[in-house]
């Protein structure tokens, strides 16, 4: 199947986004695609010290040329993460209070306001031009105010700018908040094959991560607590090898693999849309960077990517399922688990003693509340296992990479390919374990081993001596 082929089918099934163009100088088109979505509405185009000069600049003079009233806000910060303030700063400017909202970028005082609002009525449409950060401010900020917005990628960085979904830090938690993806998303792939390497990198990693979110998902769809939305299924997953099949070109700054990420990383925002669900996207391995995000990690004195959190995840959840493949589930002791299984008031204490330094201490014990099972469905969930593993088994192999191909995938891609690339000992990573489990109420591969009685099994030896993150 073309890209044609694939952006049209696409595009059938996306809630959202009415328009999705890739090519080199497409930018010159916003304007006129601006004009059609938002006839006689005025722009407010948001970037940051780094998209401005990449991208934003040549679009304000675009907008001006064609008689358009537009505005600018260009964040002063050369790092920030997509945290309450800045979406508290975006919703002022779509309202046209610029001054107040340079004043909440800045405030060294400041408190989050609520997320339920009020808020007022929109004076512009927002036109972001950045990452993934701006263009998450710009979604959720547009959604507060009954409306859209265009997006101009300028890296090939994550799979957000197309995605159900905006992924925001609020009272210390990281998020993902409901809101519509833009209508249009214009991809000038002259802009995004000149960003940074690492940020195409990154990119690359985000995607790579689909490999085991897609087995996670399937284990989910087995229980029947996820069930797999066909679309949104396999308008990515059946193209993500050829998409993840160059990552040297994306080392090397080649403009097709980075055209190819690119491509993989809006489906993969668009199957969100589809499933009205971050599932199709991720699990545990976007997990691992949650946990990073909540506690503020840094590495060489700088915020790690997005793309560089989730590439340590995506890497740890495949030798998870390594140490999977390897176990005879047929000989399960179903009744012996059944027995073993935590009441509720357990579990619940045991995620408050997991979480107990975690800067939001009740996150597992709400997150475990949610998607807690009773004894009868452990059983059922455990029988179906034990019955059909050889061939479940056999499904879950041909979706997840080996541990030791996506290290190399990785790798190459300049990616990170260890905990140690972002500043994390493995011990760390071990003890991520327990509070990945618990920290969303989404069913995970971990949450299966707990009821199957084999966590130790799939996780203690990556940790062992000759593991792939001996300690």
């Amino acid at each position: 199947m073309r890209r044609e082929e694939r952006i049209r089918f696409a595009l059938s099934i996306a809630t959202d986004t009415k328009e999705f163009i890739m090519g080199e100088g497409v930018s010159e088109k916003a304007p006129s695609i601006f004009r059609q979505h938002f006839p006689g509405r005025k722009a407010l185009i948001l970037s940051d010290v780094h998209t401005w000069p990449a991208l934003g600049e040549k679009l304000y003079g675009l907008f001006r040329k064609e008689g358009i009233p537009v505005e600018k806000y260009i964040i002063d910060k050369e790092e920030f993460h997509a945290d309450w303030r800045y979406v508290e700063m975006t919703d002022h400017l779509a309202e046209g209070r610029f001054e107040k909202a340079r004043e909440v970028e800045n405030d060294p005082y400041y408190k989050e306001g609520s997320p339920e609002g009020p808020y007022g009525k929109a004076e512009y449409v927002l036109v972001s031009v950045g990452s993934g950060v701006i263009n998450d401010l710009c979604k959720l900020s547009s959604s507060h105010h009954g409306q859209s917005y265009l997006t101009l990628p300028t890296a090939a960085s994550v799979d957000g700018y197309s995605s159900f979904g905006a992924s925001i830090t609020y009272g210390g938690s990281k998020q993902t908040f409901s809101c519509p993806a833009p209508v249009a998303i214009i991809a000038d792939m002259t802009v995004i094959a000149s960003a940074p390497k690492e940020m195409s990198a990154a990119g690359y990693a985000d995607l790579a991560a689909k490999v085991p979110a897609g087995a996670e998902w399937m284990i989910s769809d087995f229980v029947g607590t996820e069930p797999i939305h066909a679309d949104a299924w396999h308008v990515l997953q059946d193209h993500l090898d050829g998409f993840l099949s160059n990552p040297q070109g994306i080392a090397e700054g080649d403009p097709e693999a980075i055209a190819d990420v690119f491509e993989g990383l809006t489906l993969s925002g668009i199957a969100m849309q589809a499933a009205r669900s971050s599932r199709p996207a991720s699990c545990c391995d976007h997990l691992f960077s949650h946990i990073l995000d909540m506690t503020g990690w840094h590495y060489k004195g700088k915020l790690v990517s997005h793309g560089f959190q989730v590439a340590v995840g995506t890497l740890t959840m495949c030798a998870v399922f390594d140490q999977l493949f390897r176990l005879d589930l047929t000989k399960l002791d179903v009744e012996r688990c059944v027995q073993a299984w935590p009441s509720l008031e357990e579990e619940q204490q045991r995620a408050l003693e997991l979480f107990r330094d975690f800067p939001l201490p009740k996150l597992g014990y709400t997150e475990m509340t949610k998607k807690y099972a009773p004894k009868e469905v452990v059983r059922t969930e455990l029988a179906k296992l034990k019955a059909e593993w050889p061939e479940f088994r056999e499904k879950l192999r041909r979706q997840v990479y080996p541990y030791e191909k996506m290290h190399a995938l990785l790798k190459a891609s300049g990616a990170p390919a260890s905990p140690q690339d972002i500043g994390l000992t493995n011990a760390q990573i071990r003890d991520m374990f327990p509070l990945v489990q618990m920290m969303r109420f989404r069913y995970n591969v971990l949450d299966l081993a707990k009821r199957g009685c084999f966590y130790d099994e799939i996780v203690s030896p990556l940790f062992a001596r000759g593991g792939v993150f001996e300690i």
